[in-house]
């Protein structure tokens, strides 16, 4: 059979169906369709009953992988430095001749909104409020509210903000990028097993994958949508005293959905660039305000202390063997590494995507290393902050963190310029799950044609409309259990995705040792 190319990456079209001038994987799309609406019916039929199912699968995962997680989590962090390190660094993404697509700024500022921007904007006060005060627990069982605490608190959260998720993304790119640019084969992860299974990973073994993966970024992404929603409409209800409702909630992906198809509709030059450049605009001012009501010399001073605390915590946070904090380390830092793993698909599909014209070594400095030193900021500009307001005495915490949905509000309260930075969160979120949700239809449209990149943009909006009436079904029918069980259950398949991933590098490092040899 003839494979056929598509913005440089191969694909069958004879394994494809069209249908009024959209393209489909004959198996891959009704198969994950079929599967959607099943777990869909499945959570809604007893939202409470699934909920409490999925939950006690998540809990186990957490507790029975948590081992397991760790090391994987390890394990990408050492491949991607050896990939900076070693003359394999050199490999460039669709051959040697091969140009960027994109320059190097609006590259980082769309894998950076597509895998992170939101996470951000929820956590980034928090997080390091949480580990501070014991909201769940402390790293390492440090007491709680002492200058210790504060330097776990915001060690901890760098930590689970930095090297280990990016690496997460970055693997998975890694080998998507790698076969398809420079392979040939199609754009998916089931292309990196062929090193171990030949051809027959475009059969069913490949296609399982490819659901997989469909099926986890789907319904990981929908909970990512409904949470943003949440915090979105509490945001504005604590700043202009309106009623947090439903409509209000609806109204919030109403917008996403309407803006995402625009961009997606433009194109990844006209549409998404822009718009991720625009974000990055937005973020860097509201950055900007926050640093000068902190103030300057005090805000570098607390660069420095968070990332000596990242460097002094990051051994220790690693180890997963004997660990005085279990209940911690399952809670936060596993919970995280299998939350990644629900966006890993999406990220480092996206990632490889944009990143044709790039060897490994420019990835590994742009995806992984760069991100972290924005991490490292962003989270001393808000969280070191928060945390100096609550030693101050501020009222903003005086109870402890409370609602995580308003938190980033309470503490720009306690800052000049509060009509603006609030307004500017609220766009943020909005433009963050615009970019991110944009991605997640890439790259599902993208799996569900067989690894065709170059899919009419209209089936690309199909599939952003179907994520969201993911979200908005699970909202009307099942209310928040319904969301909360999906994401208990996507949570769950956290340890199988980085089984995978690590079987796809062990296939991407056997092909490049023989491409090494011949």
């Amino acid at each position: 059979m003839m494979n056929h190319t598509a913005g440089g990456v191969a694909f069958r079209p004879e394994a494809n169906i069209e249908v009024l001038g959209l393209n489909f994987h004959r198996f891959i799309f009704p198969v994950s369709i079929l599967l959607m609406l099943v777990l869909v019916v499945a959570a809604l039929v007893d939202p409470p009953a699934a909920s409490l199912f999925l939950e006690h699968a998540k809990q186990a995962s957490l507790k029975y992988f948590a081992s397991f997680t760790m090391l994987a989590g390890n394990i990408m962090v050492v491949f991607c430095v050896a990939l900076a390190v070693t003359p394999y660094g050199n490999i460039r993404l669709g051959g040697k001749q091969a140009k960027p697509e994109f320059r190097t700024l609006s590259w980082f500022c769309m894998m950076f909104a597509a895998g992170m921007g939101v996470g951000l904007l929820y956590w980034g006060v928090a997080e390091p409020v949480a580990h501070y005060t014991a909201w769940f627990k402390t790293p390492l069982n440090i007491a709680k509210d002492t200058p210790e605490a504060a330097h776990a608190a915001m060690g901890a959260t760098i930590f689970h903000w930095s090297l280990h998720p990016w690496a997460i993304y970055l693997s998975t790119a890694v080998v998507v990028g790698y076969f398809g640019y420079n392979k040939g084969l199609p754009f998916s992860l089931s292309s990196g097993l062929q090193p171990f299974i030949g051809k027959a990973h475009k059969g069913a073994i490949g296609h399982i994958v490819d659901v997989f993966t469909v099926i986890i970024t789907v319904f990981g992404h929908a909970t990512s949508v409904g949470l943003a929603a949440m915090q979105a409409t509490a945001g504005i209800t604590y700043v202009l005293g309106v009623p947090n409702t439903f409509a209000y909630q609806m109204l919030f992906i109403a917008v996403v959905v309407i803006v995402a198809a625009f961009t997606l509709l433009r194109g990844l030059n006209n549409g998404i660039k822009v718009l991720s450049n625009i974000n990055m605009l937005i973020a860097l001012a509201l950055f900007v305000a926050v640093v000068s009501g902190v103030g300057g010399w005090v805000f570098l001073a607390n660069v420095v202390n968070t990332a000596t605390d990242y460097a002094t915590f990051f051994v220790p946070l690693s180890n997963w063997l004997n660990r005085p904090d279990q209940d911690w380390m399952q809670g936060w830092t596993v919970f995280y590494w299998a939350w990644w793993c629900t966006w890993g698909p999406l990220v480092g599909v996206f990632v490889a995507r944009i990143s044709k014209g790039r060897t490994l070594r420019q990835m590994v400095g742009v995806v992984m290393v760069a991100p972290t030193v924005v991490s490292i900021l962003w989270f001393t500009a808000f969280g070191n902050s928060a945390i100096d307001t609550i030693v101050a005495g501020s009222p903003a915490f005086a109870d402890g963190l409370g609602s995580v949905d308003t938190a980033i509000f309470r503490f720009l309260e306690t800052l000049p310029m509060f009509g603006f930075t609030a307004a500017a969160v609220v766009m943020l979120l909005v433009i963050f799950m615009v970019t991110s949700v944009n991605s997640a239809a890439i790259v599902v449209d993208n799996l569900a044609a067989g690894g065709n990149p170059d899919t009419p943009a209209i089936q690309q909006v199909i599939w952003l409309v179907m994520i969201a009436l993911v979200t908005v079904i699970l909202f009307v029918v099942g209310d928040q259990s319904a969301l909360k069980g999906i994401e208990a259950g996507a949570i769950a398949l956290g340890p199988p995705f980085l089984a995978l991933i690590l079987v796809l590098i062990a296939g991407f490092m056997k092909a490049v040792a023989q491409e090494a040899k011949s």
